[in-house]
């Protein structure tokens, strides 16, 4: 057997890892005000044997609020409250990527501050439903078609925050460009019908992402920008269409060339979503030089087997690191998994079912 590189440290765009675990970005709905505190400072700071954390998706606008009770990183406050969380990371010797998720269509105004829209690319309405605090289950409206000065001022917006993010001590900024969200409407031609610079052609519809991207690589360095994507994806109504594939392979070869410091691959099969096939992710991973980093239902064994394959650097666990804070380690140490998983607790208001999951004790 190699020898095993889960546990080994890595260089991720300008940041060195301790290990290749990652902590996948979790929305958890605790944010009060959309602020981040005391609880998420506990939260985070007991998951840093992770080599790197990524947030909770994390809005960089009042527009992007879409579900309740979720951060932002547009406000004094809001930059404040993750001092605290970066600090606690860092202080355990953890390192911490922000998570900027514009919901975009998958949004309600019940869980907008006043003022705010409901913006995509084009003014098509998703199927499903929503939580909000004040009415419950409500359907998703149809949103307003951005404007050419709402693409500016949303780009803007992200800029913004990615500086922000820096200024509250974060090692980086991970675009969320998958699970239906803002990014991913303007990459599907269902959700983006427009026909301007920023519709039509797979050129015209990555574009919006790429500009993004590079602008909060021009404001705060390639080597601390990222993105998550996932191809085939099927959340938040977003259907499959001919050519997904031209679609990442071209986005691919375009943050190449920007070189940002990962892409960051989810794979929804093992919670129903449909699988994502080998070879887009093999495309992606022979187009894009830096980093790759893989999430969806690994286990140990699995994470070992596509690093030493070379078709990850990094491997990204999620609902496991909630129920064991101390994943890393245990994972390391041969110790056994916790399998108590209070799921009803996920996106409650509460300290229960948060940061009350204790860490690997030998009996």
């Amino acid at each position: 057997m190699e020898q095993q590189k889960l546990f080994t440290p890595a260089k991720v765009g300008a940041i060195e890892v301790k290990n290749r675990i990652v902590m996948s970005p979790m929305t958890r709905c605790r944010a009060i005000g959309n602020i981040p505190g005391e609880l998420q400072a506990t939260y985070y700071g007991q998951r840093s044997n992770a080599g790197l954390i990524i947030t909770e998706g994390t809005s960089p606008s009042p527009n992007g609020l879409g579900y309740a009770r979720i951060p932002g990183i547009f406000s004094k406050q809001q930059v404040e409250g993750w001092q605290k969380v970066t600090e606690a990371v860092h202080h355990n010797g953890g390192k911490i990527f922000v998570q900027l998720m514009h919901t975009g269509r998958i949004s309600h105004p019940l869980n907008l501050p006043e003022g705010a829209r409901v913006l995509a690319p084009s003014a098509v309405k998703p199927a499903g439903q929503m939580w909000t605090d004040a009415q419950q289950m409500q359907d998703f409206p149809v949103p307003t078609a951005m404007t050419a000065e709402d693409i500016q001022n949303t780009k803007a917006e992200f800029v913004a925050a990615a500086k922000n993010a820096i200024e509250a001590g974060f090692d980086g900024v991970e675009l969320h460009g998958a699970n239906g969200y803002l990014l991913e409407q303007f990459l599907s031609p269902i959700s983006n019908v427009r026909t301007d610079n920023y519709g039509g052609s797979i050129e015209n519809r990555a574009r919006f992402v790429i500009e993004v991207a590079a602008a909060i690589a021009d404001a705060i360095g390639a080597g601390r920008t990222a993105i998550r994507l996932s191809p085939y994806g099927i959340a938040s109504d977003m259907l499959h269409y001919p050519e997904i594939d031209a679609t990442y392979k071209y986005l691919a070869e375009q943050l190449n060339n920007i070189g940002i410091a990962y892409i960051h691959i989810v794979d929804h099969s093992a919670l129903g979503g449909p699988e994502v096939p080998l070879a887009i992710k093999q495309t992606i991973r022979n187009t894009f030089k830096n980093t790759i980093i893989l999430a969806g239902g690994y286990n140990a064994e699995r994470a070992e087997a596509d690093l030493q394959s070379g078709l990850g650097d990094l491997i990204a666990f999620g609902r496991p690191f909630i129920n064991n804070p101390d994943l890393a380690d245990r994972l390391e140490n041969n110790h056994p998994l916790s399998q108590d998983l209070k799921m009803d607790l996920f996106y409650s208001a509460a300290e229960e079912g948060y940061c009350d999951y204790p860490v690997y004790a030998k009996s």
